[in-house]
């Protein structure tokens, strides 16, 4: 895999498409220091951003809800986001927008920083490898936990959000795992590392984690609207670890992730059955239908 740093084509940083290499942060950038930073990630699929809108939506609440101000309109992000991916002839690949306080003061206060925004894009494939994602990835019980919604603005696509779930996903990975299921401050079953987490039980219905405490992922609310109209009962609520010896089939959904099915977290484990099977298929459909759309 070619380094990020090392990839050639352009980026749009700050109003400008500039050479790939010669993006730069400075190393006192409070966005590095103090995780004044948020960021989208999206999908292109067919050369269209699914529900570019949304994301770019949720970019600029994270952003008011980190204290500072995007210095663009929603609708200048959305069209720098297309005009990167006409620029970078991606077909179907990943989108990732950011943003950051900058280097003008060092230490806590960072009111007069400048913002900066800088959007990437690349040709991508399947976060977890294919045939995972037909067989299903296996799971650990990160030691980890989210935090509680009265620590952190937990409803945000934030940097520092993300730094447990890095630890997550190594401890998962150096144990044999391919993802790690996170338990929220209470115990209760939350997400994993970079995705929300469904289960069936054995009525065929759907049980999901109300996110109280972590991000309503857009591909979360997506899937639901899916499901629904399959008439599949959902169940958004509290969900005890215990309860996972119940269910018999499980998946992740996200940007990245899309719907991955999961065969199994820890002792527990999952078919991967047909309703998952064909909520992906449907999935897919949807965000090729967009495209036409």
């Amino acid at each position: 895999m070619i380094p990020y740093d090392k990839r050639s084509g352009k980026i749009w940083y700050n109003g400008e498409l500039v050479d790939w290499s010669e993006v730069k942060v400075h190393v006192l950038s409070h966005g590095l220091h103090y995780a004044s930073c948020v960021f989208e990630g999206e999908r292109v699929y067919d050369g269209s951003i699914f529900k570019l809108e949304e994301h770019t939506s949720r970019l600029f609440y994270s952003a008011e809800r980190m204290g500072f101000e995007i210095p663009y309109t929603e609708d200048e992000i959305n069209a720098a986001c297309k005009k990167i991916i006409t620029t970078q002839k991606v077909e179907n690949g990943y989108v990732r927008p950011v943003a950051w306080r900058g280097s003008e003061m060092m230490a806590i206060s960072a009111q007069k920083t400048k913002i900066h925004v800088a959007i990437a894009t690349w040709e991508w494939g399947s976060y977890f490898d294919p045939k995972l994602k037909v067989e299903g990835i296996k799971l650990n019980i990160s030691s980890w936990r989210r935090p509680a919604p009265n620590t952190i603005p937990w409803d945000t696509k934030a940097s520092g959000l993300y730094m447990i779930c890095t630890l997550s996903k190594h401890e998962a990975e150096k144990q044999g795992y391919t993802d790690s299921l996170m338990l929220d401050h209470e115990g209760n079953v939350a997400e994993a590392t970079g995705a929300n987490i469904f289960f069936k039980d054995k009525n065929g219905e759907l049980h999901t984690p109300t996110p109280d405490s972590f991000l309503d992922g857009i591909t979360r609310r997506t899937v639901i609207e899916i499901a629904k109209s399959k008439n599949i009962k959902v169940h958004e609520r509290k969900i005890k670890p215990e309860e996972l010896k119940s269910f018999i089939g499980c998946f992740l959904t996200g940007t990245a992730a899309e719907v991955t099915p999961v065969s199994c977290i820890s002792e527990y484990q999952f078919k991967v059955c047909q309703m998952i099977i064909d909520l992906n298929e449907s999935y897919l459909a949807l965000v090729k239908k967009r495209k036409a759309a």
